[in-house]
């Protein structure tokens, strides 16, 4: 919807509210008019409820206003003597028109400074269960949320099993889009397999749904800093508007919100106003090949041939692998040995067994065209080692945009910016007018897997744009080994490490056992003093 729109939709919300109102505000000592003023009424219905002022702030935040629409429903009808289940479950059923019923059918009496505490156990459990999701969704959504690792595209800097927790207001929390959806729970609801959210993934074309109209525009509070190259970045998936993620062919009546869209973290190697190539599997910006930080090791896929009548068992197999730190396996084939993706270190170690022949890295020749990597288009021989140049669109910069690279910046230009494009023969319309150059609108990064051969990310989906960005990955707070046993299941030596400092891992898991041992003996010694008094 747009402003003019999302204005009467608040006005209508605000006559229902004063419709299903006004009597209860009289026969709380107010005016009645005071229910159809906008913001005062909720200003003046806290008061009512003998609730803080400040409540209505959190009736503005998306997702969090649902939860705390039903608080209210429930306090209100508490407020005018209604304090039975049945009570409490008609105000919720009926999405608060239950008070319409108090205020026209029924004789209630207001409840003067009345007591915040629930009247019967499993009462104050609820409250304290709906005000701690109220205060986590709050963190959830603009501060800090938690992630987890689920594949090895950036592994060595980031494994499979690793809990991260994920920064928000570094590059900016993003206001929530998609303003009806249950609370800290992202695409899917677990085990019922139903979307979490309103929304309508299948409309006819040139038709928007109703439901699609409570989309809020895109809004970003201003974060402290920029991203910055080679600093891993999650975000959400650009491509995921299809039914299938690993399908990549777009369907077009098919759409998810930005802020639905899976979440995925990857290196970001370019960002805005850089030129990008990959050659041999190795980035290079502006001419200059990309230097990663130390922690980051690249890793490729290599064939190993095996000495003359030479070969592994597969038990003697998984402990190469341990031993020298390759990451997806190794696979036998004759006297070939095939590992998916191994660091520069692993290979140089691997390669004095002495039951190696030799080892090669599996490297596409230039100019073999991968059908399936971006823009996908006859006329780019791009591959996973061979690809670019391409430039990454900066905010506020103007291209020339030509027949020759329009495969490339096609779906920025209409999927992300919103326009209209049109080839007919050797001319480009946007928005019905004939040009030839675009201003683009916000920035664009490129992201990538540290490994290169087992890694689905920009080479096959092309730019990321800033508003899809979620947050900066700072610290892992966990981090689980499903290949361990026993206390190994842990990986002690990554909790509460950071993510992007340089230099060699140093896990703060002691300081903060000590911070916390300090805190609870602080309470402790506070709740003993507090008693002696």
């Amino acid at each position: 919807m747009d402003l003019v729109q999302w204005l009467i939709f608040f006005m209508l919300i605000q006559l229902m509210h004063g419709l299903g109102t006004w009597k209860l505000y009289v026969k709380a000592d107010r005016k009645s008019f005071e229910a159809f003023i906008p913001i005062y009424n909720g200003i003046v219905l806290m008061k009512i409820i003998n609730r803080p002022s400040w409540w209505v702030a959190l009736l503005f935040i998306p997702v969090i206003n649902v939860i705390m629409l039903i608080i209210i429903w429930v306090e209100t009808a508490r407020s005018f003597g209604k304090n039975n289940y049945i009570d409490t479950i008609l105000s919720v059923l009926t999405l608060g028109f239950y008070s319409y019923y108090l205020n026209y059918f029924t004789d209630v009496k207001h409840i003067k400074d009345r007591s915040l505490m629930p009247k019967s156990s499993s009462g104050e459990w609820v409250s304290s269960i709906l005000f701690a999701i109220v205060a986590a969704t709050i963190v959830h959504t603009y501060s800090l949320q938690p992630y987890v690792i689920p594949s090895s595209s950036l592994e060595k800097s980031l494994l499979v099993g690793d809990f991260l927790i994920v920064s928000k207001m570094h590059y900016g929390p993003r206001i929530p889009m998609t303003t009806v959806g249950m609370p800290m729970v992202h695409d899917t609801i677990p085990i019922l397999n139903k979307k979490s959210y309103l929304f309508n993934d299948r409309i006819e074309e040139n038709k928007t749904s109703w439901i699609n109209k409570l989309q809020l525009p895109y809004l970003r509070i201003p974060g402290w800093e920029t991203i910055k190259r080679n600093e891993i970045v999650v975000f959400n998936q650009p491509a995921d508007t299809l039914q299938d993620m690993n399908d990549f062919t777009p369907d077009r009546n098919y759409y998810k919100p930005i802020d639905k869209k899976t979440n995925l973290v990857k290196r970001c190697v370019a960002i805005a106003g850089d030129t990008l190539e990959i050659r041999e599997g190795y980035v290079y910006i502006n001419g200059v090949q990309n230097t990663l930080p130390y922690r980051a090791k690249l890793q490729f896929s290599y064939e190993v041939t095996l000495m003359p009548g030479k070969s592994f068992e597969r038990s003697i197999i998984e402990q190469l692998k341990t031993r020298y730190d390759i990451t997806d396996g190794i696979y036998q084939s004759g006297n070939k040995i095939i590992i998916p993706a191994a660091s520069d270190d692993a290979v140089s170690v691997f390669k004095n067994h002495p039951s190696i022949a030799r080892i090669d890295k599996y490297i596409q020749p230039k100019g073999e065209r991968d059908a399936l990597k971006f823009p996908q288009d006859p006329s780019y021989d791009w591959n996973r080692d061979f690809f670019g140049p391409l430039y990454i669109p900066e905010k506020g910069k103007s291209m020339t945009i030509s027949l020759n690279n329009i495969a490339v910046y096609k779906r920025l230009i209409t999927e992300y910016e919103g326009n209209k494009l049109a080839v007919k023969g050797n001319q480009i319309f946007v928005n019905g007018k004939l040009t030839d150059s675009y201003t683009f609108k916000q920035n664009y990064y490129w992201m990538m897997g540290d490994n290169r051969h087992n890694s689905i990310d920009a080479r096959r989906w092309g730019f990321v744009p800033f508003n899809h960005v979620v947050g900066k990955p700072v610290f892992i707070w966990m981090s689980w080994n499903t290949n361990g046993k026993g206390f190994k299941k842990i990986r002690w030596e990554r909790l509460f490490s950071t993510v992007h400092p340089d230099g060699e891992r140093k896990s703060y898991l002691i300081h903060f056992l000590i911070l916390l041992a300090a805190w609870y003996g602080y309470r402790f010694w506070r709740k003993r003093k507090n008693t002696a008094v």
